[in-house]
C-alpha cells in the first residue's frame, strides 16, 4: 500500500473526481477526510471506505470560508492523531458565460471556491506540515488553464491561478519537506460534463487523441502517485491527464 497510515484530506470528495480520489487513497491505505459542502454525499463516500476496511471522516466544509476550513483542520487533527500528510484541493464549480455577459457575482463565486478555496485549505494545512517536517499539497487545475476556453473567463482564471500558486508553494516549502503539485484533467466523465450537448461532445472528441473522455479514476490514480513516495522528487509540476487533448 503506497499511502499506508497517511492522513489525507480530499475536498469536493462527495462525487466525481474527488470521490474517486478518496476511495483510491483509502485503497492505498490512507486515512481519508472526505470534505464536501454536501455532508450526506461525503458520508456516503466514508461509508464506502469503511465497508472496504478503511478509515474515513466526513466533514461539511465551505472552502471559501476560512472559519469553515480551520474547523476542518481541527477535526482532522483531533480524529486522526495530530497529523495531516496530504491534501487534495479538488473542490470546484463552474458558472460559464461570455465576458460581456458574465455577472460579477458569478465571477466572484468561481474565484472564491476554485482559487481562494485552494489558498485557504493549503495555507491551513501547510502550518501543520511545516511543524511535522513533511507533507504533500496537491490541487486540481485544468487543461484549459494555459490555453483558455470559450465562455470561461472565471474558471480559466481560477485554474491558471492554481498552477501559479502551486509553483510558488513548491519553491517556498520544498526545504521544509513539503511537495506541491497539480493535476490538469482533460474532459472527464463527471456530473459537470454530463450536461454538455451532444454536438459539442462530438467536437471535443475530435480534439482528444485517444478519442474518448477520461474516467474519474484516471485522475485519482495520478493523485495517488503524486502523494506517494514514488514521486518524492517531483514538486512544482502540473501533470496533464487528458488523453492527448493538448497535443
Amino acid at each position: 500500500m503506497r499511502l499506508k497510515d497517511r492522513v489525507a484530506i480530499v475536498t469536493g470528495a462527495g462525487r466525481g473526481i474527488g470521490r474517486a480520489t478518496a476511495v483510491r487513497f483509502a485503497e492505498e491505505g490512507a486515512k481519508v477526510v472526505v470534505v464536501d459542502l454536501d455532508l450526506d454525499e461525503a458520508q456516503t463516500v466514508v461509508d464506502e471506505i469503511v465497508a472496504m476496511g478503511g478509515q474515513g471522516l466526513a466533514v461539511k466544509v465551505d472552502v471559501s470560508n476560512r472559519e469553515s476550513v480551520n474547523a476542518m483542520v481541527k477535526a482532522t487533527l483531533d480524529h486522526f492523531g495530530g497529523r495531516i500528510d496530504v491534501i487534495v484541493n479538488n473542490a470546484g464549480t463552474i458558472r460559464d458565460a461570455q465576458l460581456i455577459k458574465m455577472s460579477e457575482q458569478n465571477f466572484d463565486l468561481v474565484i472564491a471556491i476554485n482559487l481562494k478555496g485552494v489558498f485557504n485549505c493549503s495555507q491551513a494545512v501547510a502550518q501543520v506540515m511545516v511543524a511535522q517536517g513533511s507533507g504533500v499539497i496537491l490541487s486540481t487545475s485544468s487543461l484549459v488553464a494555459p490555453y483558455g476556453n470559450y465562455g470561461q473567463t472565471n474558471y480559466v482564471a481560477s485554474k491558471a491561478g492554481v498552477v501559479g500558486m502551486t509553483k510558488v508553494w513548491a519553491r517556498e516549502l520544498g526545504r521544509k519537506g513539503i511537495r506541491a503539485n497539480a493535476v490538469a484533467p482533460g474532459f472527464i466523465e463527471t456530473r459537470m460534463t454530463a450536461g454538455i450537448p451532444e454536438p459539442v461532445v462530438d467536437k471535443l472528441l475530435e480534439r482528444i487523441a485517444m478519442g474518448r473522455f477520461g474516467k474519474p479514476e484516471d485522475i485519482a490514480n495520478a493523485f495517488v502517485w503524486l502523494a506517494s513516495d514514488e514521486a518524492r522528487y517531483v514538486s512544482g509540476q502540473v501533470i496533464g491527464v487528458d488523453g492527448g487533448a493538448t497535443l
